[in-house]
C-alpha cells in the first residue's frame, strides 16, 4: 500500500484547485492512498463548487481514499484574502507535518502544493524555500533541486541545480567544488531511479561560453572543471562546463540525459520554455520522496477555477512511481 501526503499550500493561491482537479483527473488505484495535510473545510467548500465530486474524509485514508488531515487547533477562516498570514503560516505547518511523517515512514512520498516565499516572510516564519526547509528537518545539507518535464512530442529535459535561491551579486562566491559536484552525483543517481539506463550528465558554465578559458571569468577553472574532473574519478559520465546558450539544445535533442545548472534562472528558463505546464519540481538527495508543480500561488487567478492542474498530475504521478520503485526494491 503506497501513502502519499499532499501539502496543501497557501490556500490563497491555486494549491487547493490544482490538487483536487489531480486527485479527479487521475483517479487512486486500490493500492494507493492519500492524505491531504489541509483544511478539510476549505477542500470540501472548493470541491463543490468545482463540481468535482471527490469523496473527501476527515483522518487517516484508508485504501483508495482521499483523507484530510489538519495539524492546526482550529480550522482557517474561509474569507482569507490572498497573502494572508495565517495562510502562510499554516502552509509552513502542513509542510513541517508532512515532512514529520515521511521520517517516521507514515507517509511513501509527499507532494507539496505551491506557497509564497514573500507571504511566509511577511507572516513572521523565516523561510527561504521549500527545498531548504525540508532539508533541515531532514537533517541534511546534501540535497539539490532537479526540475523536469516533457513537451507535447515526449521529449524530456532535467535539470538540477548547483545552487537554488541565491542573488545574482552573490552567485559566484557561492557555487563551490563540492556543491557542483554534489548536484552532478545526484542527477546521476535521479537518472538511475527514474530507469532511464542511461545517466549521461552535462554540466553548465557560469560564464558566458564557459568562461572562453578564462576571458570572461575564472569560475570554470577554479571550481566547475575541478568538481567534473572529481565527477569523472568517481565513474560518472559527465561534459563540462559547456556554454549554457547551446547545451540546453543538445540536452534537448537527447544528447544529454541530464543538465546541472548553477544557478536557478540559467537552469529554469529553458525547462519551463519546454514544459511550461508539465513542469515538475524533485528534491534529489532527501531521505524521502518529494515532488512539486514547478509554478507559484497565482493569486492572480486564485479563485476563479480556471488553473491548469497538469504541474499537479505530473509531480503527482512521478512521486508515485517513485513511492512503487522504492517499496518493490
Amino acid at each position: 500500500m503506497i501513502t502519499i501526503g499532499i501539502t496543501l499550500g497557501d490556500t490563497g493561491g491555486i494549491g487547493p484547485e490544482v490538487t483536487l482537479k489531480a486527485l479527479a483527473a487521475e483517479p487512486l488505484s486500490p493500492d494507493c492512498r492519500v492524505l491531504i495535510l489541509g483544511d478539510l473545510d476549505h477542500l470540501r467548500a472548493l470541491n463543490q463548487k468545482l463540481g468535482l465530486q471527490l469523496p473527501l474524509v476527515a483522518g487517516e485514508p484508508a485504501p483508495g481514499q482521499i483523507a484530510v488531515f489538519n495539524p492546526l487547533p482550529a480550522p482557517l477562516s474561509p474569507a482569507l484574502p490572498p497573502g494572508a498570514p495565517e495562510a502562510a503560516r499554516a502552509a509552513v505547518a502542513w509542510l513541517k507535518e508532512a515532512a514529520a511523517r515521511c521520517l517516521r515512514g507514515q507517509l511513501d512520498a509527499m507532494v507539496t502544493a505551491p506557497v509564497n516565499k514573500e507571504s511566509i516572510i511577511r507572516s513572521g516564519e523565516f523561510f527561504v524555500g521549500q527545498t531548504e526547509l525540508l532539508s533541515q528537518l531532514a537533517g541534511t545539507d546534501r540535497t539539490a533541486m532537479m526540475l523536469l518535464g516533457q513537451d507535447d512530442r515526449g521529449r524530456w529535459l532535467r535539470v538540477a541545480l548547483a545552487t537554488t535561491h541565491v542573488p545574482i551579486r552573490l552567485l559566484a562566491d557561492r557555487i563551490t567544488i563540492a556543491k557542483v559536484e554534489l548536484a552532478i552525483e545526484l542527477a546521476a543517481r535521479a537518472c538511475a531511479d527514474l530507469r532511464l539506463g542511461r545517466a549521461r550528465i552535462a554540466v553548465c558554465g557560469l560564464n558566458p561560453h564557459a568562461g572562453e578559458g578564462g576571458k570572461l571569468g575564472t569560475e570554470e577553472q577554479t571550481t566547475i572543471i575541478p568538481a567534473v574532473e572529481a565527477a569523472r574519478r568517481r565513474g560518472f559520465d559527465v561534459a563540462g562546463p559547456l556554454s549554457a546558450d547551446a547545451l540546453f539544445y543538445y540536452a534537448y535533442r537527447g544528447e544529454y540525459d541530464a543538465v546541472v545548472a548553477m544557478y536557478h534562472d540559467q537552469g529554469l528558463a529553458p525547462l519551463k520554455m519546454v514544459a511550461f505546464e508539465q513542469g515538475i519540481n524533485w528534491t534529489l538527495g532527501l531521505p524521502f520522496i518529494r515532488t512539486s508543480p514547478d509554478h507559484g500561488t497565482a493569486y492572480d487567478i486564485a479563485g476563479r477555477g480556471v488553473a491548469n492542474p497538469s504541474s499537479m498530475v505530473a509531480a503527482l504521478r512521478l512521486a508515485r512511481q517513485l513511492a512503487a520503485q522504492k517499496m518493490a526494491a
